[in-house]
């Protein structure tokens, strides 16, 4: 479920931004952004059994409000799944100068989860939707559909509040709390995730725990780069 090697879906991934990048083929709206982390964390939970990730993503946003993308990253859930990669698209705006909302789907997809196992397959799908006072935004995703091996998202709600704040020049903290919940058909414990995290020049320093037992504080590094296309 969603919870070591590098794809090739990755370096395929940086050589398409690379070329992208020529001033030839830049496009109006479309974007790119790399990023390693030295544990990916999906709402608290480690994606890559507590070890570093590699990541990339490509993303069109119109000036109407409408946008899409998709990102990849390698995961290691200790079975065939080397690799997760996501499909969204939305809509966001300003309603007015302190409020903004988003809406959209996505789609969390592991192309080589079922290579041995073709019951192992456990794609899934969100709706979610935000909005954002000034610095606090509330959000919400609800499973919409899954795949068999992933029946823990069918109907799942995760909610979640996140605040920033800019506490020094060009340095933000971030204070976050979520609540992952699951639908009554499928066994397995409600738990809350929360973090504090400190950003600076693509560099992220962040704590995150969780409730769930035998859980441990973890501290993750993070840098990222978003480039226009």
């Amino acid at each position: 479920m969603k919870h070591k090697a590098i794809p090739l879906a990755i370096p395929c991934l940086l050589a398409t931004l690379t070329l992208l990048g020529t001033p030839a083929q830049a496009v109006e709206g479309l974007s790119a952004n790399v990023g390693f982390t030295s544990n990916y964390l999906w709402r608290g939970v480690s994606q890559t059994d507590d070890s570093a990730a590699i990541s990339g993503g490509l993303d069109y946003a119109a000036e109407n409000g409408f946008y899409a993308g998709t990102w990849v990253s390698n995961v290691d859930f200790s079975d065939d799944a080397s690799y997760e990669l996501d499909f969204y698209l939305g809509f966001g705006g300003d309603i007015n100068e302190n409020i903004s909302y988003d809406l959209g789907y996505i789609y969390y997809a592991y192309p080589d989860s079922a290579e041995s196992d073709k019951d192992n397959e456990y794609d899934f799908g969100e709706i979610y939707a935000g909005i954002t006072f000034s610095n606090i935004t509330l959000a919400a995703n609800y499973g919409v559909h899954n795949d068999d091996g992933a029946g823990w998202a069918d109907k799942a709600l995760y909610i979640s509040a996140d605040a920033e704040f800019e506490v020094a020049e060009g340095l933000t903290l971030n204070l976050h709390l979520g609540d992952y919940s699951f639908d009554d058909d499928y066994d397995s414990g409600d738990y809350t995730d929360y973090g504090i995290s400190l950003s600076k020049s693509g560099f992220t320093l962040a704590l995150t725990d969780t409730d769930l037992d035998n859980d441990d504080v973890k501290f993750t590094v993070s840098y990222a780069i978003g480039l226009d296309l």
